[in-house]
């Protein structure tokens, strides 16, 4: 198992100099990996572009999105960009794709909201047409660059319905689980995920991804709630659920990747920060525990059994 950050590039604040050297202080830690969500009508950097430099700035970790909204975008040049970042990164870019299902992205992308269950299996075809160098249609492609990854950057389908699971098997190396799902919830989509990877005749087993929402700190909870309240405003009466939805504290946190570990989803479990708005927090507890990581390293196996000792080491 490994654990990666949220890169917050959605919080209002964030500059990208701020970004960049928290992706760096990422990479100095014991994370494996960034994600970071994706909205059209919001305040947020576009991920692949805040990605293409991340890349330039960075060595090892892994650059995830989680989830990129695919179908607010042209199949081609979104095959383009991802080949762009995963070239200039060496092979680290891992795309978590979804649907998306707020009404202001498609109408700002501009696309329609209707029939893009669709077109993402359309996209996903033509995305994976171009990265193996094939032509697209009569006398259009090959379309360069070539991605560092053979055959394109890792693909993880995200979603909560029977369709989005479904196109595990066909189109993904994996799935990606978004914050909103508890571990019954997310045992649940992954068993359905790998059903879907047997039916297809795929061998191995897919990769599979956890998203954990947290904010420690008690300055930090009411202004969570704020947020998760406006970030999640479209889900009508289940807006309460996500309000308070996220793990608060640091024993939560080392209990949840207990549960993961326990239900033997093999993975990563990803957090994404919720802090204050106009001020965006430094890594704080995560400078903590990459310093006890990197004291006791030695002691473990790598990306192995160090988790419940790295996130238990924050509480103590």
């Amino acid at each position: 198992m490994e654990i990666g950050i949220g890169l917050p590039m959605w919080l209002k604040g964030a500059t990208p100099a701020f970004l960049l050297d928290w992706a760096q202080r990422a990479e100095a830690g014991p994370f494996s990996s960034l994600g970071t969500l994706d909205r059209v009508a919001y305040h947020n950097f576009e991920p692949l572009t805040m990605y293409a430099a991340v890349a330039a700035t960075t060595k090892r970790i892994r650059l995830t999105t989680s989830v990129l909204l695919a179908t607010t975008r042209n199949a081609g040049i979104l095959a383009k960009q991802a080949a762009t970042v995963d070239a200039i990164s060496g092979g680290r870019l891992t795309l978590g794709l979804g649907i998306g299902g707020r009404e202001d992205d498609f109408k700002a992308a501009p696309e329609p909201i209707r029939g893009r269950g669709r077109r993402f299996e359309e996209q996903l075809d033509v995305m994976r047409r171009i990265w193996a160098g094939q032509p697209v249609g009569d006398g259009v492609g090959p379309i360069g660059p070539s991605p560092a990854r053979a055959g394109g950057p890792e693909i993880l389908i995200g979603g909560y319905t029977p369709a989005a699971v479904a196109r595990v098997g066909r189109w993904g190396n994996g799935f990606i689980s978004g914050g909103r799902a508890d571990i019954e919830q997310v045992r649940g989509l992954y068993a359905a995920a790998e059903q879907s990877w047997r039916a297809a005749g795929r061998t191995g087993r897919p990769r599979f991804v956890a998203c954990v929402y947290y904010a420690l700190g008690d300055e930090v909870q009411q202004i969570a709630v704020q947020n998760q309240t406006q970030y999640y405003s479209f889900m009508g009466p289940n807006v309460e659920r996500m309000a308070h939805g996220f793990i608060n504290n640091a024993a939560a946190v080392a209990q949840t990747v207990k549960g993961v570990r326990i239900e033997r989803i093999k993975g990563s479990l990803r957090y994404a920060h919720l802090p204050a708005e106009s001020q965006p927090v430094s890594f704080g507890v995560h400078d903590e525990v990459a310093a006890h990581y990197r004291a006791k390293a030695g002691e473990f196996e790598p990306h192995a059994t160090t988790l419940d000792y790295v996130v238990a080491a924050a509480a103590g």
